[in-house]
């Protein structure tokens, strides 16, 4: 902050000046409410090239709604998860306005990280439980990875913060086949 302070005394034009001053009001507003460890998160999943990170996760719909009608400020233009599904929260104060409304954040990484074939799997699972014991047991690695579940090659993506992970066949992105090395023959860690 005190690196941006100097650029903004320095700035030239107003419009730069204002530009800083929202520049330092965002990393005020961060230290200030707590939200210094969640940042980190957003930057680490950012440069993970993983998907946006969620706030909740539902079974139903009916689960998400009465969350949503329940919360008193809903965190606006965040994503929810129901039945691993992306949801992103619309919420206006002003109008008490609350939508959920379905993402295709989901169909959109999948087909990038899809681009010019599926990467290699790189661990294989029989059962849920067991993709899920593995990634809690790599706190620090990568929230997603292609996994070969049950024989079938899916993105896992475990949510820390929520304890949970949901898979996603990689048939949905519509691409064949493997890229890069040998899939492999069991569980890794």
């Amino acid at each position: 902050m005190d690196l941006l302070g100097r650029i903004r005394a320095e700035a030239s034009s107003a419009e730069e000046q204002e530009l800083l001053a929202v520049a330092i009001d965002a990393m005020l507003f961060i230290t200030s409410t707590g939200q210094r460890y969640a940042f980190m998160d957003y930057l680490r999943q950012s440069e993970a090239a993983a998907l946006p990170p969620v706030v909740a996760s539902f079974k139903t719909h009916e689960e998400a709604q009465s969350w949503l009608q329940n919360h008193p400020e809903p965190p606006d233009g965040t994503h929810v998860l129901i039945g691993d599904q992306y949801h992103h929260v619309v919420y206006s104060r002003e109008e008490n306005l609350r939508r959920l409304i379905r993402s295709p954040v989901l169909e959109y990484h999948l087909e990038t990280l899809m681009n010019g074939g599926t990467p290699a799997a790189v661990a294989s699972f029989n059962t849920h439980e067991e993709a899920k014991a593995w990634f809690e047991s790599h706190a620090g690695a990568s929230p997603q990875a292609i996994i070969l579940m049950a024989g079938q090659r899916s993105l896992a993506v475990y949510h820390h913060k929520l304890g949970h992970m949901a898979l996603y066949p990689v048939s949905l992105a519509g691409v064949p086949g493997p890229k890069g090395g040998q899939e492999p023959s069991s569980q890794q860690s």
